[in-house]
């Protein structure tokens, strides 16, 4: 596919097929501040990061800023799944599941080895259920609707299970009121990694991105939007642009009022929890919908190698949003789910980790935020900026689609998306099938790289000490924290721990214990003091207690 030439003030290395992509921080601040952009996105989530591809692509010039880490935020605390949503059908929503199958059928294709094809099972169950025979009919009915509108691009279609092969996908269901199932096909990802490669692509085509970069205030000309000011590192930056885009989620309120005194609120954040436990309890090899006792609504338990993500998504919230954890009670809600559910009797000492989101619905403060609408909303302010928020993982691609269709007429610009049919960094070329074949490192480092494993594998090469695991019985490498420094734009501790390997979320104690080792590796590849380092070890681990405190019970 024939790419537009980089813009002349492109911070990627100018890559080629032999060498990978390298996010160089340090320039990047440089040239934020050397010219005037076509397009500043604010927030460095998956809707940001799209808006940045989908502009970047056409061959604008764009700013991609972060205040804390790319997918920081909901990015990287979602439910994980690349789906159409069945919910959304129970609602009357079908246009909205239609076109989330179109986007989710785009992911796997575009990112093959990011995005995965995952069995859901409902099981049937003559009382306590999510459903029970008598409207089991009614919900095939609803299946073949999502099949029929989208679905069959997975290339699978539903399936009506009989109690036996139930319990051949999950063996410890409870089996003394199953009368069968259903099984139908959606995806997954890891959000975070999906995050960054968007992120990452944006980059390679030219982008300016930086994590670890806050907006303070917004530059404004005769009453207009015009960039803003953003503080790195100490430092403050005038990042000047002709149009500036708001995608900062649960944030975007705080945003929208610098750029309008009179901005009435328009968001209201969703809570969404899970928790971690180990495989061994479960025994699942598929997604299984449970019901959660006492509650109106449902749980999914998906595993991802040796552990089970069980959760749930959409209650109120009103507290912080910048300080969202799952609580005891949620966690206990979550548990009693699972044990009703499944004979494994699972307790708090078994919870590995567990993590809260928020996501940023749009409209009014009555009714259940289970039953509000799941559609983004994108305006332009009277200063001109334009804010994007709503909408979800799967529909994200298209979300920036829009955006950049209102940036390019308010540039007055005449320009076609370019993203349906673009391939993320590590996606052309991959065969998921054969390289999960192929089984060990090879399958591990596949499945978050894609293609460009290969550059993980020569950093083993020249050093085979960074071959060794992080974290004993865990897949990641001291090799991944390298690279992860050199080229994508990790900072810190956490920044590898939580996002770039997923190992708070996986293994949270093992986590802590590795945390000096990732700090001796990124200070080495950072040029980091010996204090920063201890300072960010230190400052992980007392996060991690305090999670764990929160989740028990105890004064955080």
């Amino acid at each position: 596919m024939k790419l537009p030439s980089r813009r002349p003030n492109s911070a990627a290395a100018k890559a080629t097929p032999g060498a990978p992509v390298i996010l160089d921080r340090r320039r990047a601040l440089r040239r934020l501040a050397d010219a005037e952009f076509d397009v500043l996105v604010i927030g460095g989530g998956i809707t940001g990061a799209y808006t940045a591809l989908d502009a970047v692509s056409r061959g604008f010039s764009v700013a991609l800023v972060e205040r804390d880490d790319f997918a920081s935020g909901t990015s990287s605390k979602s439910s994980k799944m690349v789906h159409g949503g069945l919910r959304y059908i129970e609602q009357g929503n079908v246009n909205l599941v239609r076109h989330s199958l179109l986007e989710r059928h785009r992911f796997r294709r575009n990112a093959p080895h990011l995005v995965q094809r995952l069995p859901f099972l409902f099981p049937i169950l003559e009382q306590e259920g999510v459903f029970d025979a008598r409207i089991a009919k009614a919900f095939e009915g609803l299946l073949w609707t999502y099949d029929l509108v989208g679905g069959w691009r997975i290339g699978r279609l539903h399936q009506r299970l009989t109690p036996t092969e139930v319990l051949s996908h999950a063996p410890t269901l409870r089996a003394d009121h199953l009368k069968g199932g259903f099984m139908y096909y959606d995806s997954r990802t890891d959000d975070a990694r999906l995050t960054l490669t968007v992120v990452r692509t944006a980059a390679h085509l030219g982008a300016i991105v930086a994590n670890g970069a806050k907006v303070e205030r917004l530059l404004k000309t005769g009453g207009r939007v015009r960039g803003a000011v953003v503080r790195a590192d100490g430092e403050d930056i005038d990042v000047r642009a002709r149009v500036v885009v708001n995608a900062t989620g649960v944030w975007t309120d705080e945003l929208d009022v610098m750029a309008d005194d009179a901005h009435r609120p328009q968001v209201r954040p969703a809570k969404g929890v899970h928790i971690v436990v180990p495989w061994s309890k479960i025994r699942n090899d598929c997604t299984i919908t449970v019901p959660i006792p006492g509650r109106a609504r449902r749980a999914t338990c998906t595993r991802w190698g040796d552990v089970v993500v069980l959760g749930t998504t959409d209650t109120d919230y009103d507290g912080s949003v910048d300080d969202v954890n799952c609580t005891r009670e949620e966690m206990e809600f979550l548990l009693d789910g699972a044990n009703v559910a499944f004979n494994s009797g699972i307790t708090a000492d078994d919870v590995l980790g567990s993590y809260g989101g928020l996501r940023p619905l749009v409209g009014g403060k009555e009714g259940a935020t289970l039953d509000m609408r799941r559609d983004h909303h994108i305006s332009v302010g009277g200063g001109g900026m334009v804010t994007v928020t709503g909408g979800k993982l799967t529909t994200s691609r298209h979300m920036g689609e829009l955006v950049v269709d209102k940036v390019a007429r308010l540039l007055e610009r005449k320009t076609r998306s370019r993203t349906a049919k673009l391939p993320l960094l590590g996606g052309a070329g991959y065969d998921p099938e054969a390289v999960a074949a192929s089984g060990g490192t090879a399958a591990h480092l596949g499945g978050r790289y894609g293609t460009e494993s290969r550059f993980v594998s020569e950093l083993i090469a020249e050093d085979p000490a960074l071959a060794e695991p992080l974290v004993d019985g865990q897949p990641h490498l001291k090799a991944e924290v390298v690279y992860a420094a050199r080229s994508e734009m990790a900072r810190s501790v956490d920044d590898v721990l939580s996002r770039r390997t997923r190992l708070r979320l996986f293994a949270r104690d093992a986590s802590a214990a590795a945390a000096p080792v990732v700090g001796e590796l990124l200070g080495t590849e950072l040029g980091l003091s010996a204090d920063t380092i201890a300072g960010q070890v230190s400052s992980y681990r007392a996060d991690i207690a305090r999670e764990k405190s929160i989740l028990l019970g105890d004064k955080a």
